[in-house]
C-alpha cells in the first residue's frame, strides 16, 4: 500500500511564508533588503486569467514592486514575468483619461473628450430606449472581465437574452465537453494531483493558462519522477520539458485518443468497477431505428433508468445497489431491443477504423508509439496504483476504510478546443480519463469546487419570452437538455444574434461572440440598435477574418447610417477596437478597482478546497477614469433595471464594491462566500457582513476552505462532501453526480432530425444534426481542411500565446516588449529546405481568405506539416500608446486576417460559423495555409497594413523611452546624501 500526501494543493514547508524575510547581514555595508514601500497592498493580479495572490508595494503613493503573495492558495508566492510586469501594465501610456464621443467617421480615432454625465446620459437615453421597444436590440458582450455573474445578470435584468463572453472564441468546447460528461472539467474547474500523479499527460496546452501552478505542480512531478508526456504540433514551454513530446497534426488528437481507448479495451485495461458504481456504463439503451426513443434510456415508470441485472435476469434500477449489472450484451425489455452504454462503447472504439495503425498517418504519431502510450497508461492505472489511508463513506451509505486511486492524469486546453471537431474531442479525453477510472481519484484529475455538478448542470438558458420592460425569466447563458430548450422560435429561426442555442450550435453554452459583428452587420437573424462590449478586442486579435470585421464595423447602409447603428465600449487602454466605438467608458486598470473572483463565476478553488477572492484599490487613478462594474451598476441604476434599485426607485448599490457585499443572487448566497453573516462567522450562505470586504483585505485578499480529509476525493459520490456542497449552495441535493459515457440530451436532438419531437430542425438542418449531435464521441474532418484544396494549401497554421504575455494586453506593455516585440512564423527546418527557405526569410502565408506577411524562424520542435506563430504581437499603427515604427505594427503580424469567420457554403448554399456544429466554439486553428517567398523588395516589413489611428485628445505622444524607478532612486539618493 502506498501513501501519498494528504496536504493541500501547492502547501509545501518550503512554499509557505518565512517568519523573517529579510536577509541576514553579510558585513560587507550592502543592504540585501532595502525597503522598497511605504505599504504593501495584498490583492489579486490580472496579468493573465491565473488570478495569483500578489503583494504591491506602494511609495508615496505610486507602484514600487510587485512580488507574489506567499500565502495565496493559488500561487504560494511564485509570480511570473507577466504579473511583476504589472506595474508596466499599471502606468502605460495607452491608458484612456476620460470619456469619449466620437466626432469623425467610425474607425478613424477622431473624439472628443466629454464628461461623465453626458455620457450616462447618452448611454441611457439609448439604453432605455431599447429597453421599452425591444430589449434584444442590445447585444452586450464581454472579453475576460472575470465578473460575468454581475454582466450576466445585469444583462438578464435588461431583458436581452444578447449576452455572452468570450468562452465562445476561446475554450467553450474544453468547458462543455466536460460539463456534459463528467459534471466539470479541466483548468478552473478541474486539476491534475500534483502529489500523487505518476503519469501526466498535457493536450494541446500553451503557457498562458494557469501557468502558476500549472509550473509548481510540474516541478513537483519532475521532483518525483513522474512522466510528463505533451501532445501538441509545437514544443514551446511545458511541452519541451516533458519526457515525450508528441508532435500530432493539428485536429487529430481525438483519433490519437481514440486509438488509445481502442487499445485499451482491446486489453481489456479498463476500471469496471469504477464504471458500474460512477458512470451510466451499465443503464440501458433501447435501440428501435424507427422509434421515438431510439437511443433513449430504458427507464421505469418514474423515469428512473433501468439496468439488466446479470445474476436475476431482469431490469433493475441503474442506482440499486445490490444489483449486479451487465456491462456487455443484448436484452429484450417489453419487447423491445436494449443495450447497456459499455456495448455502445465498445462496438464504436474496438472497430479497426480507431486501431492505431489506421490512424497513425493521419494523426502523424507512429502506431507503436501510440500502442506504447496506451500500455504505459495502463501499467501506471493498474499496477501501480495507490490506496490513501482515509476512511470515507459514499453515497449510498457505503463504507471504504481507505481511497483508492489510479496515478494517471490529464490536462487539456485551447489546442484542441478551437477545432471545428473540439467538442467531441474534449468528450474523447474524459471518456478516457473514465474507463481508466482516474477522475477525482488520488493521483488522477480532481475536482475543483463547486464542481463537480450534474452533467450537464443546471439551469437552461433563459430568453424564450422576451418583452419591453421585462427581465429574462433566468440568466443568458445555461444549458440544453434537448430541443425543447432551444432559443429558437416556431420555424426555427435564432432568437439569439449569435444564434447560441439553435440549430447551429445547440449546446452553445458561452455564447457565440465571434459571430456578433458578423451577423449584426448583416441583420442575421435580424438588426440591433447597440453593440456594447467590454473588454474585447473585436476589430483585431478577438475575432477572426480581422480585415473584413474591420470593415463591417464602417460599413453604412443605403441611407448612409451604421449598419450597426451604435457601438459602445469601455476598456482601459486605447486598443485597436476603441476608434471603431461612438461611445467609450474608459475603465480603471485592475489595481485601481474592485473585482470579485467569485464561486458565482470563476474562483480561485483548489481540488482541496473552495476559495474565492477580490481585487482592491491600492492606488488611486490620476485620470477620469471608472471603473466598468461600477459604470454598470449605475447604468442599471439609472435605468430602474429590477434588482438595481429599491422600491422608492433609489440605487440599491452605491458602487461595486458595495454590491459585492449587499448583493443576493438567493437568499444567503452573494458575490462571495467568505465571512457571511452579520458577525462574518458563516460561509457559503449568510446574511451580507458589512465588513466583509475588510475581511478579505486583511486575510490577503482572498478566502479559502480546507476540505475534512474524508472529503477530497470521489466528490461524485462522497457522502461528506455531498452534503457540504448541497450546504453551500453548490448542487441543490445531496445525490450522486453520474458520468455520461453517453450523452442522452444528444441523442434527443438526433431525435429531432429524423422527425422525433415537439421542436424540430428545418428540413435543411437535418442531416448536420443527426452527424454531429452523437451521443457517443468521434471523429470527423474539420471543416476548413474539408473543403480547401490540399494539394495547394498543405500546411496547418496556428497561434498561440507565450508565456509572457496574454491577450493583446501584455504586448503593449514596456517590460513585456523587450521579450517579444515581433512575431516570427516557426517553420520545421525539413519543411523549410522543401520549400527553399532559409532562416529570416520574408514570407507571404497564404489561405482561402487572404494573405499576410511576416518574417520566418526555422526550428525543430514543430510538427513538419505545421507552422505557428505568437499571437497577439503584431499591432495596428496608433493603437496602445506605441510609436509609429514600433516592431509590433511594422514587423510583426497577426494570423487572424487570414482565418476565415465562416464555413464554405453547403448543398444549400449557407455558410455556418468557422465554428464546432455543437457548442458553437471559434475554430480557429483549422486554418490551413501555403507559404510563399517575398520578392526582394516586399521584404523587411509586414502587411497588410491600414490607416493609422489619430490619437485621443490629450494623448501624450509615445516616449521614447519608458523608464521606471528612476524617481525612487533619486529619492533615495537624495535620502542617503
Amino acid at each position: 500500500m502506498n501513501h501519498g500526501p494528504l496536504r493541500g494543493a501547492n502547501s509545501a514547508p518550503s512554499q509557505r511564508s518565512l517568519a523573517d524575510t529579510r536577509a541576514p547581514d553579510e558585513g560587507d555595508g550592502v543592504d540585501t533588503s532595502p525597503d522598497v514601500s511605504d505599504s504593501i497592498a495584498k490583492t489579486t493580479c490580472y496579468m493573465c486569467a491565473c488570478r495569483c495572490g500578489i503583494d504591491v508595494h506602494i511609495k508615496d503613493g505610486k507602484v514600487r514592486y510587485i512580488n507574489g503573495n506567499k500565502d495565496h492558495p493559488v500561487n504560494r508566492g511564485v509570480l511570473c514575468g507577466k504579473g511583476s510586469a504589472g506595474i508596466m501594465q499599471h502606468y502605460s501610456p495607452a491608458r484612456l483619461k476620460k470619456p469619449l464621443l466620437r466626432s469623425g467617421p467610425r474607425g478613424s480615432g477622431e473624439f472628443r473628450e466629454i464628461e461623465w454625465e453626458e455620457a450616462f446620459s447618452i448611454a441611457t437615453e439609448r439604453l432605455s430606449r431599447i429597453r421599452r421597444t425591444d430589449p434584444k436590440k442590445l447585444a452586450f458582450f464581454t472579453g475576460r472581465d472575470q465578473s460575468q455573474s454581475l454582466t450576466g445578470w445585469w444583462a438578464s435584468q435588461f431583458g436581452t437574452p444578447n449576452f455572452a463572453a468570450h468562452g465562445g472564441f476561446c475554450s467553450v468546447n474544453m468547458a462543455a465537453g466536460g460539463l456534459y460528461t463528467i459534471g466539470g472539467s479541466f483548468w478552473e474547474f478541474g486539476e491534475p494531483d500534483w502529489d500523487n500523479t505518476k503519469y501526466f499527460m498535457l493536450f494541446g496546452v500553451a503557457e498562458d493558462h494557469d501557468s502558476n501552478p500549472i509550473k509548481i505542480g510540474l516541478g513537483k512531478l519532475k521532483a518525483r519522477g513522474a512522466k510528463v508526456v505533451s501532445i501538441n504540433p509545437c514544443r514551446t514551454g511545458y511541452n519541451a520539458i516533458a519526457d515525450d513530446w508528441i508532435g500530432i497534426r493539428p485536429g487529430t488528437d481525438g483519433l490519437f485518443v481514440f486509438a488509445l481507448i481502442h487499445e485499451l479495451l482491446k486489453a481489456g485495461r479498463v476500471d469496471l468497477d469504477y464504471l458500474l458504481r460512477y458512470t451510466n456504463a451499465h443503464v440501458l439503451v433501447i435501440q428501435e431505428p424507427n422509434a421515438a426513443d431510439d437511443g433513449l434510456f430504458t427507464r421505469d415508470s418514474g423515469g428512473n433508468p433501468l439496468a439488466w441485472d446479470r445474476l436475476a435476469k431482469v431490469c433493475v434500477s441503474a442506482t440499486d445497489n445490490g444489483a449486479k449489472p451487465a456491462l456487455t450484451g443484448n436484452f429484450q425489455v417489453d419487447g423491445r431491443r436494449c443495450v447497456p452504454v459499455f456495448q455502445l462503447v465498445a462496438d464504436r472504439y474496438l472497430q479497426e477504423s480507431y486501431s492505431p495503425d489506421a490512424v497513425a498517418e493521419r494523426c502523424g504519431v507512429a502506431a507503436d508509439t501510440i500502442r506504447r502510450i496506451a500500455a504505459e497508461l495502463a501499467h501506471v492505472a493498474f499496477e501501480q496504483a495507490i490506496e490513501l489511508p482515509v476512511a470515507w463513506t459514499d453515497w449510498a451509505g457505503r463504507q471504504h476504510e481507505t481511497i483508492k486511486g489510479r496515478p494517471v492524469s490529464m490536462h487539456a486546453m485551447r489546442g484542441i478546443s478551437a477545432h471545428s471537431n473540439g467538442f467531441h474531442t474534449c468528450r474523447a479525453i474524459h471518456l478516457l480519463q473514465v474507463l481508466l477510472g482516474t477522475v477525482d481519484v488520488p493521483g488522477g484529475f480532481r475536482f475543483k469546487p463547486p464542481y463537480p455538478r450534474s452533467a450537464p448542470p443546471g439551469p437552461k438558458p433563459a430568453g424564450k419570452d422576451i418583452r419591453p420592460m421585462t427581465p429574462l425569466e433566468g440568466m443568458p447563458l445555461g444549458f440544453v437538455c434537448g430541443p425543447d430548450d432551444l432559443l429558437v422560435d416556431d420555424v426555427g429561426t435564432p432568437i439569439r444574434i449569435d444564434k447560441a442555442y439553435s440549430w447551429d450550435a445547440p449546446l452553445a453554452a458561452h455564447g457565440l461572440m465571434h459571430t456578433v459583428i458578423r451577423n449584426a452587420w448583416a441583420g442575421d437573424p435580424y438588426r440591433i440598435d447597440t453593440l456594447m462590449m467590454y473588454m474585447s478586442n473585436m476589430a483585431w486579435n478577438s475575432s477572426m477574418n480581422t480585415v473584413e470585421t474591420m470593415a463591417m464595423l464602417t460599413d453604412m447602409d443605403a441611407s448612409g447610417e451604421y449598419r450597426i447603428p451604435f457601438i459602445i465600449y469601455s476598456d482601459a487602454y486605447y486598443s485597436e477596437t476603441v476608434p471603431f466605438a461612438d461611445l467609450v467608458l474608459p475603465d480603471t486598470t485592475y489595481l485601481e478597482r474592485h473585482d470579485c473572483i467569485s464561486l458565482l463565476d470563476r474562483p480561485i478553488s483548489h481540488a482541496d478546497g473552495p476559495g474565492d477572492a477580490i481585487r482592491h484599490p491600492v492606488v488611486e487613478p490620476n485620470r477620469d477614469v471608472r471603473p466598468f462594474q461600477t459604470v454598470l451598476i449605475e447604468l442599471g441604476a439609472r435605468l430602474g433595471l429590477p434588482g438595481f434599485v429599491d422600491d422608492d426607485g433609489s440605487a440599491k448599490y452605491r458602487d461595486y464594491a458595495d454590491y459585492i457585499v449587499n448583493h443576493e443572487r438567493t437568499p444567503g448566497i452573494g458575490p462571495l462566500a467568505g465571512w457571511r453573516g452579520k458577525d462574518g462567522t458563516s460561509i457559503g450562505k449568510g446574511e451580507p457582513n458589512p465588513d466583509q470586504l475588510q475581511r478579505y483585505i486583511d486575510n490577503g485578499g482572498f478566502w479559502h476552505h480546507d476540505f475534512a480529509v474524508d472529503q477530497r476525493y470521489y466528490k461524485m459520490a462522497n457522502r461528506s462532501y455531498l452534503d457540504f456542497a448541497e450546504t453551500m449552495g453548490f448542487i441543490p441535493k445531496a445525490e450522486p453526480i453520474v458520468f455520461q459515457l453517453y450523452s442522452e440530451p444528444m441523442q434527443r436532438f438526433r431525435l429531432a432530425a429524423r422527425g422525433h419531437g415537439r421542436v424540430l430542425p428545418p428540413e435543411a438542418e437535418r442531416s448536420r444534426i443527426e452527424t454531429y449531435m452523437d451521443p457517443l464521441p468521434f471523429w470527423y474532418t474539420p471543416f476548413e481542411e474539408a473543403a480547401v484544396d490540399l494539394e495547394k494549401y498543405k500546411l496547418h497554421a496556428l497561434t498561440q500565446r507565450p508565456m509572457h504575455m496574454y491577450h493583446s494586453w501584455g504586448s503593449q506593455n514596456a517590460w513585456l516588449r523587450q521579450i517579444t516585440s515581433q512575431n516570427r512564423l516557426f517553420v520545421h527546418s525539413q519543411t523549410a529546405a522543401g520549400l527553399g527557405l532559409v532562416d529570416d526569410d520574408w514570407v507571404w502565408i497564404e489561405s482561402i481568405n487572404g494573405r499576410v506577411k511576416g518574417q520566418i524562424k526555422l526550428v525543430d520542435g514543430v510538427n513538419v506539416d505545421t507552422v505557428w506563430t505568437w499571437n497577439a504581437i503584431g499591432k495596428r499603427r496608433g493603437s496602445w500608446g506605441l510609436k509609429d515604427d514600433a516592431a509590433e505594427s511594422n514587423r510583426g503580424f497577426l494570423l487572424n486576417h487570414i482565418i476565415g469567420d465562416q464555413t464554405s457554403a453547403d448543398a444549400n448554399g449557407k455558410r455556418y460559423s468557422n465554428s464546432d456544429p455543437v457548442t458553437g466554439q471559434a475554430a480557429w486553428f483549422d486554418l490551413r495555409v501555403r507559404i510563399v517567398k517575398c520578392a526582394a523588395e516586399e521584404a523587411g516589413f509586414t502587411e497588410p497594413q491600414f490607416e493609422r489611428f489619430r490619437q485621443p485628445p490629450h494623448f501624450e505622444p509615445s516616449p521614447d523611452k519608458l523608464s521606471f524607478g528612476a524617481e525612487f532612486r533619486r529619492a533615495r539618493e537624495a535620502s542617503r546624501s
